[in-house]
């Protein structure tokens, strides 16, 4: 196996082990698409200049190819009105030949409970651009809607299915960080094992002065720690992290600590 196909391998990984973000519809009312656990090997070819999302939406579309009960029908659907683009379905699906329209997010977002009054607003982008509930409100408002659109409904003629026929559903991955001073955060809707580390600032840093780091880039966001990468010894990587905090990025960042143990962090630049 090439280093590209392990690379591919371990975020394909790390990306089935991601949580779901919520059940059932606990969530605005929207229904959270499950799909039973299955590892496999992955073997398709990704091009690497690919964006975050559309990088993932490659990977579900093959992990709903290994599953019987699924044949996918279209996927990355462009809906248009006078050649302006309206919007896009992410993919439509039969799952036991009933048909599903399907949204896809990955997600990374930090706990702040100084935005907003609810478990939800609380949930922001680790760069603070952007918001769980900002994107909630898109998918609930913008993005389900538009299955019921006149420009959509030609389209789905062309299929042939009736969007009066389909169920909506929504595949939301998310690695959610908290505070490290409030690392015990209990959640109520929010799936609790979407949590995967904390978040600190460049104050905080000096405490683990003891151990090891390493920034992977962004694809490698989806990794699951592991001790075979290039670590960083405190001032490396504080020199590293300098240029990230100096640009306002939030970068994730891997900490080993001096008994072996691994997490994944935020240092963000608030």
């Amino acid at each position: 196996m090439n280093q590209k196909t392990k690379d591919i391998q371990k975020r394909y990984d790390g990306f089935l082990q991601t949580a779901g973000l919520w059940k059932n519809d606990a969530i605005f009312g929207l229904q959270h698409f499950e799909l039973p656990f299955r590892s496999s090997k992955i073997n398709i070819a990704l091009d690497e200049k690919l964006r975050l999302g559309k990088y993932i939406e490659r990977f579900v579309s093959f992990e709903l190819m290994q599953n019987p009960t699924i044949q996918i029908v279209s996927e990355n659907i462009q809906i248009q009105k006078e050649k302006i683009t309206l919007g896009e379905l992410d993919c439509i699906l039969l799952r036991d030949g009933k048909p599903i329209h399907l949204e896809i997010i990955y997600k990374f977002y930090v706990y702040d409970a100084t935005i907003g009054t609810t478990e939800i607003a609380h949930f922001i982008g680790p760069n603070r651009k952007d918001s769980l509930l900002e994107k909630l409100t898109k998918l609930k408002e913008k993005q389900l809607p538009l299955l019921y659109s006149n420009e959509c409904e030609s389209y789905l003629k062309s299929i042939p299915l009736a969007s009066k026929n389909m169920a909506q559903q929504v595949y939301f991955k998310a690695q959610l960080f908290v505070p490290f001073s409030d690392k015990k955060i209990q959640l109520s809707k929010i799936n609790q094992h979407c949590i995967v580390g904390f978040y600190i600032n460049k104050t905080a840093l000096l405490q683990f002065s003891d151990c090891k780091f390493y920034i992977p880039n962004k694809k490698d966001w989806l990794v699951v720690p592991h001790k075979n990468v290039g670590w960083q010894s405190f001032y490396q990587f504080a020199e590293s992290a300098k240029e990230y905090l100096e640009r306002e990025f939030s970068p994730l960042c891997w900490l080993k600590k001096p008994n072996g143990e691994l997490e994944k962090f935020f240092l963000v630049w608030w």
